[in-house]
């Protein structure tokens, strides 16, 4: 199940900043696989730390059942991500 979790949140691609002739252009990009999993396992954590008045463990507990099911703040997160990075795509002939 926790295998499972994370790999529900790990991230295929990101934007990441370009700077080309004095503008800034957010740039989509390939993750490589330990980035994926150090961004999964960040955004779980930022995903319970953010919740207030319950044990660490139960949040914990909460979110990998909630990430396992494609759901929760760490999944969303995610596909926010994922969902800039198309809206960026247009940039993507930068990424060199």
């Amino acid at each position: 199940m926790f295998t499972t979790a994370v790999e529900n949140v790990k991230p295929s691609i990101e934007v990441r900043s370009k700077r080309v002739g004095g503008a800034a252009y957010q740039v989509p990009m390939q993750v490589n696989r330990q980035r994926q999993q150090s961004l999964a396992i960040r955004w779980l954590l930022m995903a319970i730390r953010e919740k207030k008045g319950r044990p660490t463990a139960q949040k914990l507990a909460d979110e990998f059942v909630a990430a396992y099911n494609k759901e929760g703040l760490a999944v969303s997160r995610r596909e926010n991500v994922h969902r800039m990075a198309d809206a960026n795509k247009a940039f993507a002939h930068f990424a060199w």
